[in-house]
């Protein structure tokens, strides 16, 4: 299974989507032997998070059981999580004023300038009452945040410090993008004490984080070269309990191994007990290519072999048609190239598809189906001959409802 992270789109006409005007001969060529479908990931009217999302993919149901991005992400951080923590997913942003101004402080923070700040915030930033963290960069903006629970009693059940996801029931939904958000407050989703303990935390960290952060001689250069200071910290998807699920093995009957670069991916991966293969970030052509090596590497090990390519997404969150159309050409030329001649997988079933569109014109996740390719076992050519939106909802595979049916489904057609 491939996942083009948010490489789908909405079709609107002109201009064509990103997927429509890439240059993707190696694709088709791997389209040309399958049949295409199309997928709502979580669910039609849902607007998923990527960790929902390929939760779903993975055969799991991410509205019937929460899994907390928060918890998983730690874990994919490889920071210590015991149940009764609270952990969140983090990210760097850029604040002026009353007003959240950039929600990834320009995108161009770098790993070590985000090891610099979280270093300072671990040191500096001091809680009423006491509790202790643990702050941790991860990759360019992103980090994560576990409150120690110790003495302390708290509770998930909290509102996501990021205007761009709301908590709604067990997931986050997207909502659309914006230019610029008042300043997040955290509130209590219940009445109880450890609810509302926990919502003032965040508040009360997110407040200390930002005196720490505005003055940071990290910051003070960011300002100098013309860039925006991550001079704020955003929250969101809480939890306090490591997800209890059946592992994939148990529940599929796979040994299975996942290739991802993102505490998200590899956080599922870790949870669901499937061994795990972290490659280092990177959207260049040899980055492609050293995964689509190991991919035909371990197509001869495992039952199935999950690799997530996240390119094409931040351009779509970023609003850059003409990059993101880039991303898919660079995965066509570096990844796709390799797939299509290898003889290995004439042997195998293929599947690709996305874990949510995200929309150029959006610059966020939307609730749009996505493109699936199958390919192989005993699918049937049905005549497509591009992976794009409008093929897919012509092609001959199925229209899934829901994400977390198409891995039986890629089952019984690997079984025929």
């Amino acid at each position: 299974m491939v996942v083009l992270d948010g490489a789908s789109d909405r079709p609107e006409g002109e201009p064509n989507t990103p997927l429509e005007a890439a240059a993707t001969p190696n694709l088709d060529a791997l389209v040309r032997r399958g049949a295409l479908g199309t997928m709502y990931t979580v669910g039609k009217g849902i607007a998923p998070e990527s960790d929902a999302g390929v939760f779903s993919l993975l055969g799991y149901d991410p509205l019937q059981i929460h899994i907390s991005r928060g918890v998983v992400e730690s874990i994919g951080a490889g920071v210590d999580f015991h149940d009764g923590d609270l952990a969140l997913r983090a990210g760097f942003a850029t604040v002026d004023a009353d007003k959240l101004v950039d929600r990834r402080a320009g995108r161009n923070l770098s790993t070590q300038e985000a090891r610099q700040l979280a270093s300072a915030v671990n040191s500096e930033v001091r809680l009423k009452n006491g509790p202790r963290f643990q702050f941790q960069a991860t990759v360019g903006h992103r980090a994560v945040v576990v409150f120690r629970a110790n003495s302390h009693k708290f509770s998930s059940e909290i509102s996501n410090f990021d205007p761009a996801y709301v908590r709604t029931g067990k997931i986050s939904i997207a909502q659309p993008g914006a230019k610029e958000y008042d300043i997040p407050k955290c509130d209590p989703m219940e009445d109880a004490p450890e609810a509302v303990k926990s919502a003032a935390l965040v508040n009360e960290f997110g407040f200390k984080t930002r005196q720490v952060l505005d003055p940071h001689p990290v910051n003070r250069q960011r300002r100098k070269q013309d860039k925006k200071p991550a001079n704020f910290v955003l929250m969101r998807d809480a939890g306090t309990t490591r997800p209890d699920v059946q592992s994939f093995h148990e529940k599929w009957g796979l040994k299975a191994v996942m290739i991802a670069d993102l505490p998200a991916e590899l956080g599922i991966g870790r949870l669901l007990e499937m061994d795990v293969r972290e490659i280092p970030p990177g959207t260049s052509l040899e980055d492609y290519r050293k995964r689509a090596e190991l991919v035909l590497r371990l197509a001869g090990e495992y039952d199935f072999v999950y690799v997530h390519l996240k390119g094409p997404d931040e351009p779509g969150h970023d609003g850059l048609y003409d990059l993101k159309k880039q991303r898919i050409e660079e995965i066509d030329s570096g990844f796709f190239s390799h797939l299509r001649t290898a003889a290995k997988l004439q042997r195998t079933l293929l599947c690709v598809t996305c874990d949510h569109s995200t929309p150029w014109k959006d610059k966020g996740h939307s609730d749009d189906p996505v493109p699936v390719l199958v390919a192989g076992g005993s699918m049937k050519p049905d005549g497509s001959n591009r992976f794009t939106e409008t093929n897919a909802s012509l092609g001959h595979f199925e229209k899934l409802e829901r994400g977390s049916v198409l891995l039986p489904r890629l089952k019984q057609i690997a079984a025929a």
